[in-house]
């Protein structure tokens, strides 16, 4: 009974014994690979927070120059509107100009309806 305690007691110690070796040799072969993957994944998550900082300061970016184009446009609008009242004058005066009838030189007709269009 002695012999098959000591057997026993040998088995626990060599289990024991290829365990402590096995957590070590795990440990030692796993470590820097663990590591390695963390160091890549602190990077990773750095380079996405920045990604999204950026893209939240482009979208403001964006934002305004829509605003902007949309104040261009509308005062673009409202100056094509006050050119036309602008024109009408201008427009009424051509057409004035144009159906008056008058002898002699086109050039000096042309000169003189011009002149008096003026106030010369």
């Amino acid at each position: 009974m002695k012999a098959w305690a000591l057997r026993l007691t040998g088995a626990g110690l060599l289990i024991l014994f290829g365990m402590a070796v096995g957590t070590w040799a795990t440990t030692s072969h796993f470590r820097p690979l663990l590591d390695a993957e963390q160091d890549q994944a602190t990077s990773c998550k750095a380079a996405r927070d920045n990604l999204a900082g950026l893209a939240t300061e482009q979208g403001k970016a964006l934002g305004a120059l829509t605003l902007a184009a949309n104040d261009r446009q509308a005062r673009a609008e409202l100056a094509v509107k006050d050119a036309q009242v602008g024109a009408q004058v201008d427009y009424a005066a051509a057409n004035r100009l144009q159906q008056e009838r008058t002898g002699g030189d086109q050039c000096t007709a042309a000169t003189s309806i011009i002149d008096k269009e003026l106030g010369l």
